[in-house]
This record gives C-alpha cells, structure tokens and sequence, in this order.
C-alpha cells in the first residue's frame, strides 16, 4: 500500500468520525455516571480511542519490569499521569513516587533537591539535607522535562543511571538507591544532542522504552468522554447541577484543535462550569479563538499532494535529516508536516527510522 492510499483511507476514517460526530451532537448530551470511562482499570485516564490504547498496552508491559521510560509528548497531553499509571501498576506501588520537575527548580538548587547535601557543604547549609533520590529510594523517581536539565548535572544523572549510586553534595560517601526512573520531556532530545544541548550517552540510557503520548487533535473521539468527565467533576467541587451540554458546544469543542491538549480542555470546561447558571452548559466560542496558538490541521501539505507519496521519499527525508523527527531539521520539517503525522506513516509503511541515525 502507498503512501497515497494510506492517506486516503485516513482522510476516510477521520471524515467518517467527523460525521458521526456531528450527528451525535445534534441532542444535547446528559451528564451521567456511565459516560465517563476509565480504560482498563486506569482510574485517573479517560478514553477509548486507539491512539489512547495503544499507550496504555505498553504501559501494561513496560510497567511490570524496572527498565527505565522515556514519556515524550506535547504539554498537556498527561505525560504524568501515564507516569503515575506505571508506578501504580508496578511492584513498587506502595513504594513512594517522587516527582522532580527539572525546568521549574532553579539550576543552581537542582543538583542539592536532587542529591541533597551534607551540614557545612556550602554557605547556608547549617543542616544536612536528604535529597529527592533518596527519598525515592525502593519507588519511582519521576523526571518531568527532562530536556531542562543543566548540562553540567547531566553527567552525574547518567552515572546515577548506570550504577544507581550517587554522593550528596559535600560528601565523599556513595550511597546506593534502588528506584525506577521515569523522564518526561516535550521537547526534541535528539535536536539537542545536534547542538551540544543534551548527552547523548544519557539519552540513550533514558530511551530504553519510550513511549509517546499522542495530543488531543489526534484522539477526537476521547474528547466527548473528557468533558462529560471534567464537567461533572467541577460541578461536583462548585456545588453546582449540570444536566446537560448543549449540542453546539459539543460540536465546537469536537472540531477545535486544542493546542494546549487536554490541559487546555480542563481550564475550558472549569471556566466554563464557574459561569454556569442555569440550563445547558455552553462555551463561549471566544474562549476557542485564540489564533495565534492554534496549530495548522494535519491536512496533506503540497510536497505530499503533489510527489507520489512512496517509501522513497520519507527514506530521503529521512536520510537527510540523519533518522530525527521532530524540530527544524527534522524529516517532518523537510517534507513539510506535522512530526506526528509522519510518525503515523512511518508505522503504517513500517519503515525503520533508526537505520538513518547510523547513516
């Protein structure tokens, strides 16, 4: 099957989605305990799509093992909450689950959350402190954007993954921990490694299983169950009665693109509920104007529409761009489309994207 007819019966799926959609949106929508549901026991994770399942089959295999995950997405997309997924489902579960988030502690303070430090190990440490490591010790240790980490910490995270040992700052005594590491970034790990960003020995001990965490656009029909989902759940916190969401509201949110993926979905829904008075909720459609954030849809640029769409040319995209996806030299910016997008032809044609970053 070519690229074309891939395509094609995408466009087709998608259409026939749309329509269904549409069709369902005409009456309004009630709000009932039945049309929020978790996936196989993934309490917190609401969904029934494909794309959805397909994450949460490797969360089923990966998270019974101790091998480290990579969580790769846009923001917004739960990253976390998959994260949470897999140390719950694991024999660490009743072992503690330790959050870092590496791009909003200070670089300087990083390293001491981290580690942790001895009494006297620099001016102000009248103290000793147990670092989050430590903390994690037996658990899970959660690095969320890992992208953001200091260069110059990123050797001493490496040698943590290697050897699970470590010094904190002042001392000279290595301690040993037993903890899983799950990393989580938005950003592209191998665009930085190009420019001398990120390590590329510590990337590849923290891509052993990655795991890529689709946006919202790409999941339209899990949008229906979120809101219902996230409708019911403000109400409840606000005391207030929602029966039913409007069909025009349902049809609107169905068909915006949600740039700020299910996080934008969340505030929308919160905002919408705190206005709520009485009646059906609604959104205000300028709540869902912001043109300047929207993404261009997934619609077939003219490199694909007007070249025959076949392995040759994602091969030669992807030679080119050395087997990367993302980010501005990526095969996806050579032809044009979204990384997603292209991620999506790839499997369908599967073509073995690794064999280019050894060219």
């Amino acid at each position: 099957m070519n690229l074309d007819s891939v395509m094609d019966h995408d466009l087709q799926e998608s259409d026939q989605f749309l329509a269904s959609m549409t069709a369902n949106c005409a009456n309004e929508t009630p709000i009932t305990e039945e049309d929020c549901c978790a996936q196989r026991g993934f309490s917190a994770i609401v969904g029934e799509s494909r794309a959805l399942s397909e994450v949460l089959d490797l969360v089923d295999l990966v998270a019974s093992t101790d091998s480290t995950v990579l969580l790769r997405g846009e923001t917004g997309t739960g990253k976390e909450l998959i994260a949470h997924a897999i140390h719950d489902r694991s024999r660490r579960r009743s072992k503690p689950f330790v959050k870092v988030n590496c791009a909003a502690i200070p670089s300087g303070l990083l390293e001491s959350e981290l580690f942790g430090y001895e009494r006297g190990a620099f001016t102000g440490a009248v103290t000793q402190k147990t670092g989050r490591l430590e903390l994690a010790d037996q658990g899970t240790l959660f690095l969320d954007e890992i992208g953001d980490i200091p260069l110059e910490l990123q050797p001493k995270l490496l040698r943590l993954l290697q050897e699970r040992e470590f010094e904190r700052l002042g001392s000279t005594r290595t301690k040993q921990v037993n903890l899983r590491v799950i990393a989580a970034t938005h950003r592209d790990l191998e665009d930085m490694i190009v420019h001398n960003q990120f390590r590329s020995d510590l990337y590849y001990r923290l891509n052993v299983v990655p795991i890529s965490i689709p946006p919202l656009r790409e999941r339209p029909e899990d949008i229906p169950l979120l809101v219902r989902h996230f409708v019911r759940q403000f109400a409840l916190q606000m005391n207030k009665t929602v029966s039913a969401i409007s069909p025009e509201t349902m049809e609107a949110l169905a068909h915006y693109s949600w740039p700020g993926n299910i996080r934008e979905l969340q505030n929308i829904i919160e905002r919408s509920v705190v206005v709520h008075g009485r009646g059906h909720l609604t959104v205000k459609k300028s709540w869902l104007c912001h043109e300047e954030f929207r993404r261009e849809s997934a619609v077939l640029p003219s490199i694909l529409e007007s070249a025959t769409g076949d392995r040759d040319m994602i091969g030669e995209a992807l030679a080119r761009a050395r087997g990367r996806i993302s980010g501005p030299s990526g095969a996806a910016a050579i032809l044009g489309i979204p990384p997603s997008t292209l991620e999506s032809r790839i499997r369908s044609m599967n073509i073995n994207k690794y064999q280019f970053k050894m060219a």
